[in-house]
C-alpha cells in the first residue's frame, strides 16, 4: 500500500509550526508536499496551489484567527471538496470553532498542539479512518 501524500495548507506566520509538522509526519513515513519555496520564481502560486491539491491524498488545513477569514482558505476547502479529498482541519486553541467555515465545523478536527503531538494525533485518527 502507497503511503498517501499530504497537503497542509497554512500561512506564512505558521511555516515554523508546519515544517515541524511536515517534518514529523515524514519521519513517520508520511508523504508531505514540500512548502512554498518549492514554487519557482515567476510561477503563478495559485496553479502551484491548485496542483498540489490534486496530486495530494489528504488535504490538512491549518486554520488559526489569522487565517480564518482569508479567500485562501475557503479556495483551499473548495477545491479540496470539489476534489473529493479528505479534509482535515487543525485549529488553533485560541480560534473559537463557532468561527469556522461551516464546511469546517461540520467536519471532525484535531486541535493544534506541538508539532510531533499533532502529527502523533492526525496519524492515530488517519489509521483508525483508513
Amino acid at each position: 500500500m502507497t503511503t498517501p501524500t499530504v497537503f497542509i495548507s497554512h500561512s506564512f506566520s505558521d511555516e515554523n509550526w508546519v515544517r515541524e509538522f511536515a517534518q514529523s509526519l515524514t519521519h513517520h513515513g508520511w508523504n508531505v508536499w514540500p512548502d512554498h519555496h518549492a514554487i519557482q520564481v515567476g510561477n503563478s502560486w495559485r496553479e502551484a496551489m491548485e496542483k498540489r491539491l490534486r496530486e495530494s491524498s489528504i488535504i490538512i488545513l491549518l486554520v488559526t484567527p489569522d487565517t480564518v477569514g482569508k479567500p485562501n482558505l475557503f479556495f483551499e476547502i473548495g477545491a479540496a471538496i470539489g476534489m473529493g479529498k479528505p479534509v482535515i482541519p487543525v485549529i488553533s486553541r485560541n480560534l473559537d470553532p463557532s468561527l469556522l467555515p461551516p464546511t469546517l465545523r461540520e467536519r471532525k478536527y484535531l486541535i493544534q498542539s506541538t508539532p510531533e503531538a499533532t502529527a502523533q494525533e492526525f496519524i492515530s485518527q488517519a489509521m483508525i479512518s483508513g
